[in-house]
């Protein structure tokens, strides 16, 4: 099952239901948000309570995309409670990249921070059992108010080095007013970043991730296949610059992904009642590593099987700032 939202005619947000090649609204017109609150009131799964709505009108997602009418497939009603973090080195392959972009240069270096947390993730990322497991980077990207809709602008700050694609699979999550964090489904993801900031300075590496993000268009409900392949591109006009596969799922990762949750959601803050969060789970292919710097209207595209549509989402990059931002004493 793979669900999203559109924006109705009237402004409302409207939950979208497919199951093979057809989409139909799921009866009742609430959005997700709304239904998976009412499914975790009546103890019941999302699959069971979509069910139970019925389904509505057909749904046309290809032109709905067309007219800019696509929605991240979870909002929050407070764009404030709904939170954007992510882990990164969780990947196999991903150490080399952020290795390169961190060692010093020359020969005989000491090994970095970044291949260290690589290792001790594959040497403890997947206990046993009900075990936590050793913790990964964690970094936080920001709420809804920079989250971008699939098709819509992925704006770089004019202050910003870089605005680079990072196609990874997020889980998406409410946690229901007794504080147990409830997973949605997984989705596609652009954990779009500021690359050449981090390469400057690792320390940077906060600063880089406070960027937009995309999720969507659909979500997957139910568990994260083993094994996932996907493309990622970038297209300039006609050209297609960058186009290269990625891997994912916990065949290819040193963390499982409940090992990559407890460490989230370990957290009290992490916990509340009613919020939404979106924790992407790191990847292991950058257009950044193969030399090219993305420019304002670059789209990028990131695609794979299990998830339905592509997203995907173009590079607008804003004007440099009018200099330093001035605090008002009250």
């Amino acid at each position: 099952m793979l669900l999203s939202q559109v924006q109705r005619a009237d402004g409302g947000v409207q939950a979208v239901v497919r199951d093979g090649a057809e989409a139909f609204e799921v009866a009742g017109g609430a959005p997700l948000y709304d239904i998976a609150m009412d499914c975790i009131a009546a103890g019941r799964g999302l699959r069971d309570g979509i069910a139970a709505r019925g389904r509505g009108a057909a749904v046309d997602l290809a032109r709905m995309e067309a007219e800019g009418r696509l929605l991240p497939p979870l909002l929050h009603p407070d764009p404030a409670h709904l939170h954007l973090t992510g882990t990164g080195l969780t990947h196999l392959g991903s150490a080399a990249t952020r290795d390169a972009m961190h060692a010093a240069g020359g020969g005989d270096e000491p090994v970095t921070d970044s291949m260290k947390m690589f290792r001790m993730g594959v040497e403890g990322g997947k206990p046993d059992g009900d075990a936590a497991g050793v913790q990964p980077e964690w970094f936080y990207k920001g709420n809804g108010s920079v989250l971008a809709a699939p098709g819509a602008a992925l704006p770089m700050p004019g202050f910003a080095e870089d605005g680079g694609e990072e196609p990874e699979i997020a889980g998406v999550y409410i946690i229901a007013p007794d504080g147990t964090p409830c997973r949605l489904g997984f989705a596609l993801a652009n954990e779009f970043s500021d690359h050449v900031m981090e390469r400057r300075n690792y320390l940077y590496l906060a600063h880089s991730k406070l960027r937009p993000a995309a999720f969507g268009p659909e979500l997957l409900v139910g568990d994260l296949p083993a094994h996932v392949e996907g493309i990622s591109r970038i297209r300039r006009g006609n050209a297609t610059l960058f186009e290269q596969p990625f891997l994912s799922g916990e065949a290819n990762m040193s963390h499982s992904i409940a090992n990559l949750e407890h460490h989230h959601f370990k957290y009290g803050l992490f916990r509340q009642p009613g919020d939404v969060h979106v924790h992407m789970f790191g990847t292991a292919t950058l257009s950044f590593a193969a030399g090219l710097a993305c420019a304002d209207g670059d789209i990028f595209e990131i695609e794979a099987a299990p998830f339905g549509l592509p997203l995907r989402n173009v590079l607008r990059s804003a004007p440099a700032g009018a200099g330093r931002v001035a605090v008002r004493q009250l």
